[in-house]
C-alpha cells in the first residue's frame, strides 16, 4: 500500500504542479487532455470547406446595406437618430454597463491565467504555435489597435492635458500631466486588451479544443446547448457578431481616412481634406486591404504587420532621440504609478459625480473607446484565435495583455510626453485644428518634417489594411458556418461594405466626422456587450468540464482516499496496547 500511494502522488504532482509540462503525457503516464484520435477529431470544424449561411449572411447583409442606403440618401436624419439614442439612452442609462463590464473582464481574464485552467492547451496536447513569437506579437498588435496608436498617441495625453476629466485637475498643471497620462493609459493598455484577451481565448478553446466550428454562437454550446446554438438565437449572436465588426472596423478606416487627410494637409499637398476627399482616400484603402485579405493570412497580414512593426520602432525611436529624452524617460515610471494610483477611481467614473458634463466626456471618451473595443472583439477575438493555436490559456492571456501594454505605455511616454512638452511650451498642439492634426502640429516642430510625416501616412495606411483585411476575413468566417479560408468573394463583399460604412459615418458625422464615427460605434456595440457577458459564463463552464481538469480531479479524489486509508490504519498502529486485568 505504501509504495502504490508514493506512486501515485508522484504522479499527482507532476500533473497539478509542473505547469505546462502537463502537455507530455507520455512522461506522466497521466492523459493531460484529448489526444489527436480521441476527444478532438483531427480536423476541426473550422477546417471544413466553405459553405455560406444564408440566414446569417442574408440578414447581416440587408440590415447594412439598408443603413448604407439610409446614411447616403438622409445623413442628417440619420445623425439626428444617433444623437437621440446614444445621448438620451445609452449614455445616461447604460454608460454604467460599459463602465463596470470592462473591468469585469479584466478581473475574468487575470482569475482564469492564474488558475489551474492556464495549463490548458488551445489545441492538442502535443500541439506546437502556428506563428513564432514575434510574428504573433506583431500580427496580434497590427490588428488590435494600431491605427488607434498611431490616431490618438499625440491627441489624446495632451488632449486630457489641455482639458483634464470634470473635476480631476487644473488644466496644464503638473497634477493634470499626471491625470493625463493615467487616463490615456486606462484607455490604451490592461481593460482593452482583456476584452480582446476573452473573446479570443473562448473562441480558441472552442474550436481547437473542442472542435467547435469556429463562431461565437458555438462558444454558447455549453449555456444554451447545441441545438439552440446552431438554432435561430445562434444566428443572431452571429449577426451581432457581423454587426460589431462592420461598424467597428469601419470605425478605423475613417480614422485613418482623417489622418492621412490631415498629414496631407500638413504637408501642403492640399488645402483642406473635405469630406470628398476622404470618401476616396477611403475608396483606396479599402481595395487595398481586399488585396491583402484574398492573399491569406500568412501572406498578407504577416508581412504587413511585420513592415509595419519596423517602421513604428524607427520612428517612435526617431522622436524619442530628436525629442525631450529625459522627460520621456522619466514619464515611463511615474505613467506607471500614475496608472496603479488613480485605478480606482478612473473605473469608477460615472455620471453620478459629474454630471451632464461627465457624461458628455464619458460619452467621448471611456465609453467612446469600451464600446469601440467591444465592437473590434469578435474580429480581433476571432483573429487573434486564429493565429495562437498551441498555445496555452496562461501564455495566451499573458501575451494578449501583458505585451502591447507594456508597448502601449512606451509608446504614449514617446509620443504623449513629447506633445506635452511642446503643449507647456506654449505650442498649442490640443486645438491645433482636429484630432487628425495633432500628430503633424508635434512633428513640424522635429527635424525632418515631411518624410517623417510621409513615413506617419504610410502607418496609418498600413495599419488600417493589416486590421481591415483581418475583419474581412473574419466577417467571411462568421458567414460561412466557421470555416478559416471563406470564399474570396464573400471576404471581396464584406471589405466593400466596410469601405461604405465607414464612408456613410462620415457623412453622418458632418463637420465633427470623429463624432459620426463615434456614436454609430457606441449604438452598434450595445447588445454585443450582453453576448459577451453570456460569454464568459460559457466558456468557464467549458473549461470546468476540460479532459485535463476531469483527470486532475480524479486523480486527487483518488489520492485523498488513499491518504485517508493510510491515515486510519496510521490511526489504528498508533492506539495503546490494554492489557488484560486479572
Amino acid at each position: 500500500m505504501s509504495e502504490q500511494s508514493e506512486e501515485d502522488r508522484l504522479a499527482a504532482r507532476t500533473v497539478v504542479d509542473d505547469g505546462d509540462r502537463a502537455n507530455a503525457p507520455e512522461e506522466t503516464g497521466v492523459a493531460a487532455g484529448p489526444g489527436p484520435d480521441e476527444h478532438v477529431p483531427p480536423v476541426v470544424a473550422a477546417d471544413r470547406p466553405a459553405e455560406t449561411d444564408r440566414t446569417v449572411f442574408g440578414i447581416a447583409a440587408v440590415l447594412a446595406l439598408a443603413i448604407v442606403g439610409w446614411g447616403i440618401a438622409s445623413p442628417s436624419s440619420l445623425a439626428s437618430v444617433t444623437d437621440t439614442l446614444l445621448n438620451k439612452a445609452v449614455i445616461p442609462y447604460g454608460g454604467w454597463a460599459f463602465v463596470l463590464t470592462a473591468s469585469g473582464f479584466v478581473v475574468f481574464a487575470v482569475c482564469l491565467a492564474i488558475s489551474r485552467y492556464g495549463r490548458i492547451k488551445l489545441g492538442q496536447d502535443k500541439e506546437k504555435p502556428e506563428f513564432r513569437t514575434a510574428s504573433w506579437i506583431a500580427m496580434m498588435f497590427s490588428a488590435g489597435m494600431g491605427i488607434g496608436l498611431m490616431f490618438f498617441g499625440v491627441y489624446e495625453p495632451v488632449s486630457h492635458l489641455a482639458s483634464p476629466p470634470p473635476g480631476s485637475a487644473v488644466p496644464n498643471s503638473d497634477e493634470a500631466v499626471h491625470t493625463a497620462m493615467a487616463t490615456t493609459l486606462f484607455h490604451w493598455t490592461v481593460h482593452p486588451w482583456a476584452i480582446y484577451a476573452v473573446v479570443g481565448l473562448a473562441i480558441a478553446y472552442s474550436t481547437f479544443r473542442r472542435g467547435r466550428s469556429q463562431l461565437i454562437s458555438a462558444v454558447f454550446e455549453p449555456l444554451i446547448g447545441k441545438r439552440r446554438s446552431e438554432g435561430p438565437l445562434g444566428k443572431a449572436i452571429d449577426v451581432m457578431a457581423i454587426f460589431a465588426t462592420l461598424f467597428g472596423s469601419a470605425a478605423s478606416l475613417g480614422l485613418g481616412a482623417l489622418q492621412v487627410g490631415g498629414g496631407m494637409a500638413a504637408v501642403d499637398w492640399i488645402d483642406n481634406p473635405g469630406t470628398g476627399l476622404l470618401v476616396g482616400i477611403i475608396a483606396v484603402l479599402t481595395v487595398a486591404f481586399i488585396a491583402s485579405a484574398v492573399s491569406g493570412v500568412a501572406k498578407g497580414i504577416q508581412w504587413l504587420s511585420n513592415i509595419n512593426m519596423v517602421l513604428a520602432a524607427v520612428l517612435a525611436l526617431f522622436v524619442l532621440v530628436v525629442g525631450p529624452t529625459v522627460l520621456i524617460l522619466n514619464l515611463v515610471p511615474n505613467a506607471i504609478g500614475d496608472y496603479f494610483r488613480e485605478l480606482a477611481e478612473m473605473s469608477g467614473r460615472s455620471g453620478v459625480t459629474g454630471g451632464e458634463e461627465m457624461q458628455t466626456w464619458l460619452g467621448g471618451w471611456t465609453v467612446f473607446y469600451w464600446a469601440w473595443w467591444i465592437s473590434w472583439t469578435p474580429f480581433v477575438g476571432m483573429f487573434i484565435a486564429r493565429i495562437s493555436r498551441g498555445r496555452t490559456i496562461r501564455q495566451f492571456i499573458i501575451g494578449v495583455i501583458a505585451v502591447p501594454s507594456v508597448v502601449s505605455l512606451i509608446w504614449f511616454a514617446i509620443f504623449g510626453g513629447a506633445a506635452i512638452d511642446q503643449q507647456r511650451n506654449g505650442v498649442d498642439i490640443a486645438g491645433a485644428g482636429g484630432e487628425e492634426a495633432a500628430t503633424f502640429e508635434l512633428l513640424q516642430h522635429l527635424p525632418w518634417f515631411v518624410p517623417i510625416a510621409v513615413v506617419v501616412m504610410l502607418l496609418v495606411s498600413i495599419f488600417f489594411v493589416s486590421g481591415a483585411d483581418a475583419a474581412s476575413v473574419v466577417m467571411g468566417t462568421l458567414s460561412q458556418k466557421g470555416t478559416v479560408e471563406p470564399k474570396k468573394n464573400v471576404v471581396i463583399f464584406w471589405g466593400v461594405l466596410t469601405g461604405a460604412v465607414a464612408a456613410v459615418m462620415l457623412l453622418v458625422g458632418g463637420d465633427s466626422a470623429l463624432t459620426g464615427l463615434q456614436y454609430l460605434t457606441i449604438l452598434v456595440a450595445v447588445p454585443f456587450v450582453i453576448v459577451m457577458l453570456g460569454l464568459c459564463i460559457s466558456v468557464y463552464r467549458d473549461l470546468r468540464h476540460d479532459p485535463l481538469m476531469i483527470k486532475e480531479d480524479e486523480m486527487m479524489r483518488s489520492l485523498e482516499a488513499i491518504h485517508a486509508e493510510r491515515t486510519d490504519e496510521e490511526k489504528r498502529k498508533r492506539r495503546p496496547f490494554r492489557s488484560r486485568r486479572p
